[in-house]
C-alpha cells in the first residue's frame, strides 16, 4: 500500500517537537523520530489497527505515548491525517481530506 500525508501533518509534527523541546531538544527529535517510524509500519500492516467509529467512519488510530495518529485506508492508499494528542477532541479533529490531495 502506499503511504500518504494529509497536509495538517507536518504541521502537527512540528507542533509537537516544539512543544516537547521546550523542556527536552534531544528527545524531541528523538520522538518526532518514532512517529515517522510508525508510519512506515501503519502503512505496511494499515489493517492491523481496529476502525474507531466513534471518531470517523473510516477512522483508525495508533497510539504512541500521550499521542495518537489518525489514519484511514482508501483503496491500495494509506493516508496519515492527523497526529495529536490523545487528549484532544478527536471527533472534531478528524476531517479527512479527499484521497487526491496527496502530500
Amino acid at each position: 500500500m502506499r503511504l500518504e500525508l494529509s497536509s495538517f501533518v507536518e504541521n502537527d509534527l512540528a507542533t509537537i517537537g516544539d512543544y516537547i523541546a521546550a523542556d527536552n531538544p534531544a528527545r524531541a527529535l528523538s520522538f518526532i523520530r518514532e512517529l515517522r517510524a510508525l508510519f512506515g509500519k501503519i502503512g505496511k500492516h494499515p489493517l492491523l489497527y481496529q476502525l474507531r467509529p466513534e471518531i470517523g467512519t473510516d477512522a483508525r488510530l495508533v497510539a504512541h505515548g500521550n499521542y495518537v495518529i489518525l489514519f484511514r485506508v482508501v483503496g491500495e492508499v494509506v493516508r496519515i491525517e492527523r497526529v495529536a494528542h490523545g487528549s484532544r477532541n478527536l471527533m472534531t479533529l478528524y476531517k479527512p481530506e479527499s484521497p487526491e490531495s496527496n502530500i
